[in-house]
């Protein structure tokens, strides 16, 4: 199991990656999402709490026009109101997740494929308005992650229309979480530590993040993204149960340039 501090300089190694210099072919891409958020978060409550939810998705990714790596950097933000079946409590959601990857690309024509890793930084807050003792759960997480896209283009009214899916699944890494019954005075106050650094993998965290667009061009360098972001999260740990499961239609902007770095 790679300690915190080895995963940390992993992902640096892996943003210095992509800064050599020569020329570096760049997508932005900007998007904003509304959808359905579920939660259950049995340190809380028993009960499951279902809402609306809004997403802003910032996607940088660059490659050296001679090669076949390209490094991806993913900001995510995410805040949700939610309430219980009888709607009489009201549970709220927010969360920042950082990812960051590098992929190997094969290009057949229309179709190019990638395949590599993230590394994923979530850190967020569960907050439920009628508790009075432990009304909040925090949420940390640091996960290595498969991954791969896939896209496809096709011919529309003359244009290029793309089609593209991306999908990431956790294989290893940390997480915090108290203990069963255990309180955050007791953690932070009085210093008890109760197995609150939770080592996790597919089993204890089957997690699943995806997303479905089309790209539409607008002119030479832009398109309009718009499609379909899903990320199921789920944890067993410390005799606690939790999952998210955020839905959302997404619709944002795409722009792709070259940059050639000047050399001191």
């Amino acid at each position: 199991m790679m300690t915190f501090k080895q995963i940390i300089t992993a992902a640096c190694l892996l943003i210095a990656a992509g800064n050599t210099n020569g020329q570096r072919l760049t997508t932005q891409t900007y998007q904003l999402g509304i959808g359905g958020t579920n939660i259950l978060d049995t340190y809380l409550s028993q009960e499951k709490f279902s809402g609306v939810g809004v997403t802003f998705l910032a996607t940088r990714e660059w490659q050296k026009a001679d090669s076949r790596w390209s490094t991806m950097m993913e900001h995510e933000a995410n805040f949700a109101s939610t309430d219980d079946r009888a709607d009489k409590r009201t549970e709220l959601q927010g969360d920042y997740t950082l990812l960051v990857g590098r992929y190997y690309s094969w290009q057949w024509n229309r179709l190019k494929l990638q395949a590599g890793g993230m590394t994923t930084l979530n850190a967020g807050v569960i907050y439920n308005l009628s508790n009075t003792n432990n009304p909040a759960q925090a949420r940390f997480s640091l996960q290595l992650m498969p991954s791969a896209t896939a896209a496809y283009d096709i011919t529309l009214a003359g244009r290029t229309l793309r089609l593209r899916y991306e999908v990431q699944l956790p294989l290893a890494g940390l997480m915090f979480s108290p203990n069963y019954g255990q309180s955050y005075y007791e953690i932070f106050s009085l210093g008890n530590y109760d197995h609150n650094i939770v080592p996790t993998t597919l089993v204890a965290t089957p997690n699943l993040r995806q997303q479905l667009s089309a790209e539409y061009p607008v002119n030479r360098n832009t398109n309009i993204r718009v499609g379909y972001l899903g990320h199921y999260q789920q944890a067993s740990v410390n005799k606690l149960k939790s999952h998210i499961y955020d839905h959302r239609f997404m619709i944002g902007i795409v722009r792709r340039f070259s940059l050639t770095p000047t050399r001191p």
